[in-house]
């Protein structure tokens, strides 16, 4: 089977290679190979590799910033991958597009479950829904929502808190958003085993995150407690809870996101992972990668 990737340089495109199957050829493009905002270049490079699979994970995932720069966001998270569907239609192929719980605006306060109707509060969320949109058009494309991406690379929640908390005596952390810290770890599982399935009746628009529930608040003392265990923290900052209008940012965040995976883990034979425990896994990981001890 050959798999073309986008996003490889991102933090979920380093798990996806990382947990790679044997038997997957994998075409890894990172930003510098493929500029997801050149539409014809999208279309020009599954012309030329004719893969059984896209895999898009490269995303515009600047949150904040998308607010300012409409047209990029736009063209990475919509205009890409109706390129990468429409190539696809023409020569054959599937794709396995990354979403996002920002296309909902959070408000109902229960989970959401995949088929509820989108209502994205900021130019993120409508460009990733947009792009939903578009790879679904193709009929081989799933649409596999996420929420909380972190991992033991890139730029996320976890390593950032982790600096911060060798920087600052103390933090305050958001405590009125909830819901669930994902690992890159278990959504690339996930991704690469929603490729092997071969069920005609599969659903096409899935959700994925780690099992439980939590704040940013949360998600925080859990980052300092199992850090500090495991030794990359010697004297992590106190940190206390904030609201959403203590911090106010340019785009506005849904207040409850989290996303119903009951569907997901049924078709595809996974077993839940709480956060928490996929959390201690990914700070092992950083442990062996880089970190020393920080005050």
């Amino acid at each position: 089977m050959k798999v073309l990737l986008t996003g490889a340089s991102g933090q979920l495109g380093q798990a996806l290679i990382a947990s790679r199957p044997t038997d997957v050829a994998l075409i890894a493009l990172r930003r510098q190979d493929l500029d997801l905002a050149d539409t014809q270049a999208c279309r020009q490079v599954v012309a030329l590799h004719r893969p059984d699979w896209v895999l898009n994970a490269g995303a515009y995932t600047a949150v904040d910033r998308a607010e300012s720069e409409p047209k990029l966001a736009q063209a990475v998270n919509a205009l890409a991958p109706r390129a990468f569907a429409e190539a696809l239609g023409d020569q054959g192929g599937r794709l396995l597009q990354i979403s996002t719980d920002f296309v909902f605006s959070g408000r109902q306060g229960s989970p959401y479950l995949p088929e509820q109707a989108k209502d994205p509060l900021g130019v993120y969320g409508v460009t990733k829904a947009a792009g939903e949109e578009a790879a679904l058009r193709l009929a081989g494309a799933v649409v596999l929502r996420t929420s909380w991406l972190y991992g033991p690379v890139g730029d996320n929640f976890c390593r950032t808190m982790l600096r911060l908390m060798g920087e600052r005596k103390q933090l305050g952390v958001v405590a009125d958003q909830v819901g669930c810290p994902t690992s890159t770890a278990t959504l690339a599982k996930a991704c690469w085993q929603l490729i092997r399935v071969e069920r005609s009746d599969a659903p096409r628009l899935l959700h994925w995150s780690d099992a439980g529930v939590a704040s940013w608040y949360d998600f925080a003392v859990a980052i300092a407690d199992l850090g500090q265990s495991l030794g990359l923290l010697l004297n992590p900052s106190r940190i206390t809870p904030i609201t959403t209008a203590d911090y106010p940012t340019p785009a506005r965040r849904p207040a409850y996101s989290l996303l119903d995976s009951t569907a997901s883990r049924a078709l595809l034979s996974l077993e839940p992972v709480h956060w928490r425990r996929a959390l201690e896994q990914v700070l092992r990981r950083i442990a062996s990668l880089e970190f020393s001890p920080v005050h």
